[in-house]
């Protein structure tokens, strides 16, 4: 199919993006050896057939390192979405339904009626999910840990100062979010904070708040990071910090560890790191080990992948795992 084609340099990935102009550009960040970019292949040669005009672009994300650190792709699959040589949309994740409905949308410049005021609805149910996904959300620039404007900035501190609990969206990896948000609460700028699915405002309100006293009455105090680690740590006998779930790894080394958990037949539970920034990072510090995957066992740490390695050969996994040992 000759719009569906593989990248194995920057220069190729370049010289894709200039030849399709202004068409939509599709590109799969993947990894040979994990199952679920093979999923999304098909999934992508089927949207090939119907989307004559659009390029579909598989890329070895490890293999070009260059192109991936230069779009911050942390795991596989990921695919971004191009029109005229800009980034315009972002998908993480093996979800077809998502992929399909992407590629549909910004396939079509020019969409009938019927189609945009779908394509609006569907947009408006996301973003009420989104600002209701928790009980203060902050829709900034970057992420909390590391915020990428200085308004961003400001605000981040002000919460934490003021000890808020809140979650973040970083409307820079979603064009369609940021456009959409702006409209859907008629708020023109970002950062926009909400609390309980309600628009409360950008800086310079919550600025006013915090100077009047009213920030703390208006959102949810925080509980504490470390506290919020040790009932995760502690939330099964067995949990595994990694890359993805237990249903599909998004890095080498999590999938490896994946297969000697489940040749144990020890039960376990996972956490997916990557949905989850300040878990991410704050793990780091409270256990003093500085990569994932990490394993705990009754609320301790045992190690990560090498270390698993070695119990396995050993003979010992199991009984740790079941804190015989």
């Amino acid at each position: 199919m000759a719009n569906l084609v593989e990248a194995t340099s920057q220069q190729q990935f370049e010289d894709f993006l200039a030849k399709a102009g202004q068409c939509l550009t599709v590109v799969h960040f993947q990894a040979a050896w994990a199952p679920q970019c093979g999923q999304m292949n098909e999934a992508m040669a089927e949207l090939a057939k119907e989307h004559k005009h659009t390029t579909f672009v598989k890329l070895e994300a490890e293999a070009v390192p260059e192109v991936s650190e230069k779009y911050e792709i942390s795991s596989v699959p990921t695919f971004l979405f191009f029109k005229g040589g800009e980034k315009v949309d972002r998908l993480d994740g093996a979800h077809v339904p998502e992929l399909t409905k992407k590629v549909q949308r910004l396939a079509v410049t020019g969409s009938p009626g019927g189609a945009a005021e779908n394509s609006a609805t569907d947009l408006n149910q996301r973003l009420k999910k989104l600002i209701n996904a928790a009980p203060c959300m902050l829709f900034m620039k970057g992420s909390a840990q590391e915020p990428r404007c200085g308004f961003s900035r400001q605000i981040v501190a002000l919460l934490k100062e003021h000890n808020i609990q809140f979650s973040s969206f970083d409307i820079l990896s979603d064009e369609e979010v940021r456009q959409g948000l702006k409209t859907y609460s008629n708020w023109p700028t970002y950062p926009q904070l909400y609390v309980n699915g309600e628009l409360v405002g950008g800086l310079d309100i919550v600025k006013e708040l915090a100077e009047s006293g009213e920030l703390e009455n208006t959102c949810p105090k925080t509980v504490t990071l470390e506290h919020r680690l040790k009932t995760i740590i502690n939330q099964s006998p067995v949990m595994l910090f990694m890359k993805g779930n237990k249903e599909g790894a998004r890095c080498g080394f999590s999938r490896q560890i994946l297969e000697i958990m489940n040749g144990t037949g020890v039960d376990y539970d996972t956490f997916d790191i990557l949905q989850d920034e300040e878990v991410r990072q704050g793990l780091k510090t409270y256990s003093n080990w500085p990569t994932y995957p990490q394993l705990y066992v009754k609320g301790e740490l045992i190690g990560g992948l090498d270390i698993v390695k070695e119990l396995k050969e050993s003979g010992d996994l199991v009984s740790v795992l079941k804190g015989e040992s």
